[in-house]
């Protein structure tokens, strides 16, 4: 099912441009306005159908949970540092949530690998820096302090 609005959050500039070529037809940056309040108003209070978390990041997750509809559909498949600690009143008794986790999952290699070959994605925007093997640290570093990169490719 096609979604009838795609909307990308996010605190980078950057990366919401990259949302918008990559398809997102609207972006929200949540350093600028209040994201819940914003796809509230999009959605004339309801709240979104299905919410992506790809952040890993405690307040994206409770972002999610207050941006979704009731019966609405969380996704996670964001790494986490440390465990998230969430009020499940929300999930279970206020909104009765479907919340899935979705990291690496045994379907997506193909999808994935699809989707580069078709050539749909503007990979020279989302993979900022290429770096020899033997500089792993340096891409490490630049994907930890998420300000220089957004996507860091290891070259064998």
């Amino acid at each position: 099912k096609t979604p009838r609005l795609v909307v990308a959050v996010d605190f980078d500039p950057r990366r919401l441009d990259v949302a918008r070529a990559c398809g997102a037809d609207l972006t929200i940056n949540a350093g600028e306005v209040d994201a819940i309040a914003e796809i509230h108003k999009l959605t004339d209070g309801y709240g979104c159908d299905v919410y992506l978390d790809a952040a890993g990041h405690p307040k994206s997750v409770v972002q999610g949970l207050h941006m979704l509809r009731k019966m609405g559909t969380f996704v996670e498949y964001g790494v986490f540092r440390d465990p998230v600690t969430v009020d499940w009143t929300i999930i279970g008794d206020t909104k009765a949530l479907d919340i899935r986790g979705a990291h690496l999952g045994a379907h997506c290699w193909p999808a994935a690998i699809r989707l580069l070959e078709s050539k749909e994605l503007p990979m020279a925007r989302i993979v900022t820096h290429e770096l020899p093997l033997d500089r792993f640290g340096e891409g490490f570093e630049l994907v930890s302090n998420g300000r220089e990169s957004i996507k860091v490719v290891l070259i064998p």
